[in-house]
Order: C-alpha cells, then structure tokens, then sequence
C-alpha cells in the first residue's frame, strides 16, 4: 500500500471516531443500532465495500436501512456483486474494521486484508459502489459517512442512487454486474410488463372480477410506501389504495408494517372495521418482506393473518402446475425435455402445517438453519428453488440452466404450436423468473406475482388462506447467562448440548397432539428461543411454557421466559 494511500486513511478515518465502549456485529441485516453511534460504522462500510468492489472487480452496493426496527434506529449492509449479501467469508473482517479502536488499527487490519485477499491495491484499479438509503431522517448524513469511507480508497467510485427500497438497490447490482440497465425505472419496467404478461395469460374461462381484485396496501410509513405510489401509477388497476404511504406524517414502522402485523396480528394503523372482507397487505419498513390479512366481521382488532409460508405455497402450487404442464403427454415428443428440480426450503419456524401441506403436494422440503443466507444458499441448488420465512421475507430462484432451456423450448413451441397450453406455461415460468427479484426478497415483486396469481386461480384472500389451517403455536424467549451453551444441529430442531436437555424436550413433547418443539440461541441477544406446535393454542402454550422451564433448569439462568 503506498504511503499517500495510508496517510489519506489515516486522516479520514480520525474524522470518523467509534463510539466509546460499543461493539457491533455484522449479521443478516448488516451492523444496524441506534442511528446516533453509527457514522464511524457506515464509514467504515464504504471502505469495506470499496476493498470488495477491488477483490471481486465488479460493482457492489451500500444499503442504509434498518428495515422493520423503529424510526431512530438505523443500519448499513453490503450487497455483493450477485445481488445477495456479503459473502459471509467477509463477515468477520467487518467487525475487525468496525470495531477498530484508532486509525492505526483500522490502517493495520486494512493491509492485512489487502495482503490475505491479494486486493490489487495500486491505484490503478477502480471500484464501483452503488449506494442507497431508507426514508430515515438520519439516513443523509450516514451516506454521506459511506461516501467519506468510498473516497478514501484510490480509484473509489461512489455513485448516489438516493431513496430506494432495499430489494431495488440488490436488483441494481445485480443488474449492472450482469451488463443490464440498473435504474429505477428499469426496474419498474421489467416488474410490470412480467406482470402484465402474466395477466395476459390467465385462462379464458376464468372470471376476473375487477372490484375483487383490488388489494389494499399498508406501506409501513417508510420507503415501499413511496414506491408503491408509483407502482400504482404505472398499474392503474393493480393497487385499490395505499395506506401509510409515509406522505401523511405518520411514523416509520409504528403501529403498522409486514413485522407488526406479522407477529401482533392485529390490524395496522389506518385499517378497521371498514376494511372487512377486503384483500390486504403490509410490507416492512424497507419494502423485503410482505404480509396480507383480511379483517374478520367481529369487533375485534384481530386479523386474519396469510403469512410467508401461506405465500411461498401460493407460488409452489402454481409453479408446479406450470411444469405440468410442459412435461404432459403429448409435449413428449420433443426432443427437448428437461426434468426441472423443484425444491422448497424453509427453517424450524415455519408451521407445520404448511411443511404438511407442501409434502403432500410431491414437493421437496428441505430445512435450513434460520437467516436468509442460509435458506438463498439451499434454494439456488435447486433448478427452481423457494424459500420464504413466516415473516414475509423470501423469493424464487431459477438457475441458468432452467431459463437457457426454458427459453429454447419457449422458442421451439413458438415455431410447431404458437398459443398452446405448452407454450403458456413456458411463458408464465419465464414471466415469473423477470418479475420475482432473483437476488433477495422484494415485497414489490412479490406483491405483484400475488396478485397475478390469484387472479389466474380467480382465489379471493380467503380461498388461498383455506389451503390449510395453521397449527397453533408460541414463541418465547428465555433469558441466559451464556447463549452459547446451547448448540444446535439438524437445521436447529435438535439441542446437542446442554447434555440430556434435547431428551426432556422430547419427552415433554410427546405428551401433546401434534406436537412439535425446539430451542436456538439468539443471534443477537442473550436469550435462548422457544418455539412450541401443538393441536391446541392451550397445548402451544403449556409446551413453550414446560420446555422454557428445562431451558431455565439446565442452564440455571434463574429468570423467568417472555
């Protein structure tokens, strides 16, 4: 590294002092914290992400946002050159960088970096950051940390994308390493005409109620509220109406969004009892995750919830019949067939009546530990992989070897049986694969394939949601003195230490119909989770409540769960 390099470190980084007696870690959601400590931190990123950018020579994306948490807190994540998050390889450097106590320090572990990653640091090379924030109010002076932290690498570009949604600014990267146009109104081009194709190609006997196919939106008061308005504009007859769109004053995530409706299951502020029988959704403070609901006719505040897994089965049911479709009989005589692996990945979290349900349909289920890295890495194994967590958050992947043949064989129909069967659900597979984001979950995109869908099944909210009856369930949190006394396998459903605790889960487990139980340690806080299934919310409840005891018995944590 040169000298003029160490120097212009040096001095940016003494701009830029960590906060005193703080430590963060970067997780799936990047360092996120309360927005008053966090400008060393985003500094910090934009060094990272300019040393990325370098290592890969491709363009990587800073995304400031902290999603569902409160309006003062904030974060800051890298997006890798695929459109996904930072290679977890890269993960402990992060905390190394950010948690540097002085500029000699930071200089230090930047060449170690430099040296083990063979980082061709000359000056001579360019790095490329595309960066993006959320609608915070703290979210300005931050990126303008990032952009400190991007200039202070020679050959560092930073180019400013403004407000976006974080799915929009994973698309971008992903867009622009693969030689596509990366803006926002490319974005919203390739979302609504794979929409409007997918309309297009609904059945004619199906009965297509306009005022039904409506969907009433609550956008959290945050950045998907803003975007959707445009989304609006372009498919006029998509979106019934946007509430908490983030222009009426109200606060980001506050009594409303994917994350409160998903885990209260009460209506958002601005819903109520004038909304029963209406098709609802909430997206999250960033726009990732999706939820719909619908207002039961009682007084109560209650909803009725169709979460992720009620989704990622809505998607499975109709990709598995498209692919039916193109494998039927007489599509046989082709000489060019392809046996797509369809596979589906979900965590420990997910209910399971939907894993039931997902089984009986002939469909792979594998199981992952929880974090959407981990469920994205499974899913691309799969010529089409699905994942979706309970939350909302979650996409479809389709490898290139599926869409190379997928196109070929579009093509050859096109040619022998233009506007066969054969030929529709090809088109409906392709249309799919360009409006569901390929590089992370998009509520916007999701948001859309929902509602195409529905209106192909011509299914009101309340026929999807009758798939299948969810189990009850509760989850609780117990506090501990060391987490890390707890260590998992088999996707986290089994406890291999404390020793003989997995044993008294079982056992109590089995005193219950249906029952179904498991501990993990927080990734974040020192808490073990409870998550309990039974037949009966009762039985739920006095499962979770048995099996915090053992938590609570073997690891004398001498506190009581939540």
């Amino acid at each position: 590294m040169k000298e003029e390099q160490s120097s212009l470190l040096l001095k940016s980084s003494s701009l830029f002092p960590p906060p005193q007696g703080v430590k963060l870690s970067y997780g799936t959601a990047g360092f996120r914290a309360d927005a008053s400590i966090l400008k060393s931190a985003v500094y910090r990123v934009g060094i990272l992400a300019a040393l990325r950018s370098l290592k890969t020579q491709s363009v990587v994306g800073v995304m400031i946002t902290a999603s569902h948490n409160k309006v003062t807190d904030n974060g800051v994540k890298i997006v890798d050159p695929s459109g996904g998050m930072l290679s977890q390889e890269w993960e402990p450097f992060a905390d190394q960088l950010v948690n540097a106590q002085t500029p000699e320090t930071l200089l230090s572990i930047i060449r170690e970096c430099v040296e083990k990653e063979k980082i061709p640091f000359d000056g001579v090379q360019s790095a490329e950051i595309l960066l993006g924030r959320d609608t915070r109010p703290s979210g300005e002076s931050l990126l303008e940390a990032a952009k400190h932290g991007i200039s202070s690498i020679f050959g560092a570009i930073a180019l400013d994308l403004g407000i976006l949604t974080t799915p929009q600014l994973h698309w971008m990267v992903h867009a622009r390493n693969k030689g596509m146009k990366a803006t926002e109104p490319a974005y919203f081009e390739q979302i609504s005409s794979s929409f409007r194709c997918l309309i297009d190609l609904i059945p004619n006997g199906t009965k297509v109620n306009k005022l039904d196919n409506r969907v009433v939106v609550d956008g959290a008061d945050g950045v998907g509220g803003e975007k959707l308005l445009v989304l609006k504009n372009i498919l006029t007859d998509l979106v019934n109406e946007v509430r908490n769109s983030g222009k009426d004053g109200g606060l980001l995530n506050d009594g409303v969004g994917a994350d409160y409706v998903q885990k209260e299951k009460v209506v958002p502020r601005g819903f109520g009892s004038n909304d029963v029988g209406k098709r609802c959704a909430s997206l999250d403070g960033d726009a990732d995750r999706l939820v719909y609901f619908s207002v039961p006719s009682n007084s109560s505040s209650k909803i009725d919830l169709v979460d992720g897994d009620k989704m990622l089965s809505l998607f499975a049911l109709f990709i598995k019949e498209q692919l039916n479709i193109l494998t039927r009989e007489g599509n046989k005589k082709s000489n060019n067939n392809f046996q797509a692996h369809l596979g589906v990945v979900q965590t420990a979290y997910a209910n399971g009546a939907s894993t039931d349900y997902l089984k009986q349909l002939g469909l792979e289920v594998i199981f992952t530990p929880t974090g959407v890295k981990h469920l994205h890495e499974k899913a691309a194994q799969f010529d089409i992989g699905i994942y979706f967590e309970a939350n909302g958050h979650g996409t479809i992947l389709f490898s290139e070897s599926f869409l190379s043949w997928l196109e070929a064989r579009n093509n050859e129909l096109a040619l022998v049986s233009e506007g066969s069967e054969q030929q529709k659900a090809a088109l409906r597979l392709l249309s799919v694969s360009k409006l569901i984001n390929q590089a992370v979950g998009d509520a916007l995109s999701c948001l859309l394939l929902v509602e195409a869908i529905l209106q192909h099944m011509d299914w009101s909210i309340h026929k999807w949601n009758e798939l299948y009856q969810d189990l009850p369930s509760r989850q609780l949190k117990v506090k501990v003195v060391d987490r890390t006394a707890v260590v998992t396998t088999n996707a986290e459903t089994v406890a291999v230490t404390p020793p003989g605790i997995q044993e008294a889960i079982d056992a109590e487990t089995a005193k219950y119909p249906r029952g179904r139980c498991f501990i993990r340690p927080s990734g974040t806080e020192d808490v073990v989770r409870v998550y309990a299934e039974a037949s009966t919310q009762e039985g739920a409840d006095s499962l979770a409540n048995s099996v915090a005891k053992l938590v609570d018995q073997f690891l004398g944590s001498g506190s009581s769960a939540r």
